[in-house]
This record gives structure tokens, sequence and C-alpha cells, in this order.
């Protein structure tokens, strides 16, 4: 299973031609099994403005299944990941990004993003992700 990030579903709903974008394109229409979290629910839904737009986008997304946090283990293993990559030199920029990225490895998924700090996740605490 693939969990697509949020920095994927912008570009997605904008029309942004990034390879990101067209390989996720490529994945619905050969109807792949991806997932999304609830927190990268919450990304996408809070930057749309309009009620209709949020409205359909809701709807879309929720048809697609929802990985939750396992418990405190989850928020725990995300620290582990910030510190891990800390003890290697490397800053993860946002905790959000850990707590996905530790939902990715609880659940064995694979990571269709465009963020940078997940690049960084990957070396130094074996996230899976897809390269495109």
């Amino acid at each position: 299973m693939i969990l697509v990030d949020t920095s994927v579903w912008v570009d997605f709903l904008r029309g942004t031609n990034s390879p990101q974008r067209r390989m996720l394109h490529r994945l619905i229409e050969e109807e792949e099994d991806i997932s999304i979290t609830e927190i990268i629910l919450t990304e996408i839904l809070q930057g749309i403005k309009e009620d209709r737009d949020f409205k359909a986008v809701k709807e879309y997304l929720l048809e697609f299944p929802i990985h939750r946090p396992k418990g405190i283990e989850t928020y725990l293993k995300a620290a582990d990941i910030y510190r891990d990559c800390r003890k290697k030199g490397r800053t993860i920029r946002k905790t959000v990004d850990c707590i996905i990225a530790a939902i990715c490895i609880e659940n064995s998924l694979t990571l269709l993003h465009k963020d940078r700090d997940f690049d960084l996740i990957e070396e130094c605490a074996g996230l899976k992700v897809l390269k495109v």
C-alpha cells in the first residue's frame, strides 16, 4: 500500500505538472492501493478556501483508506525518528513529517512524497519511499 503525502495531493489538486502528481494520477488510474492519514486529510482540507471545493475534496479523500496512529507508540516512534536523524546530522523541519513517517513504518507503507524531510528520514530511519 502506498501512502500519499500532502505535498503530492496539493500538486494533484492544483494540476501542477510534477513527476509526483503524474505518478499519483497513474496510481489512481491503475486502481493501485493508495491511502492517507488523518493528519494528511487535515492538511489538505485546511488549505481549501471555497466551501464547494472543500466538500468535494473531502468526499473524494474519504474514499481512500485512512491510517491512524496506533497510540502513544506512534508518537514515541516519531520522536525516535527525529532523534535518529539529529544524531546523523540531519534536522527534520516538521514534527508532523516524523509522525507520518512513523505511521508508514508501523504499517509497512511506502510513501509517495515531494518533501525533503522524508528524504532525510529515508536515509536515517529506513522509511520506504516510492521513487519517481
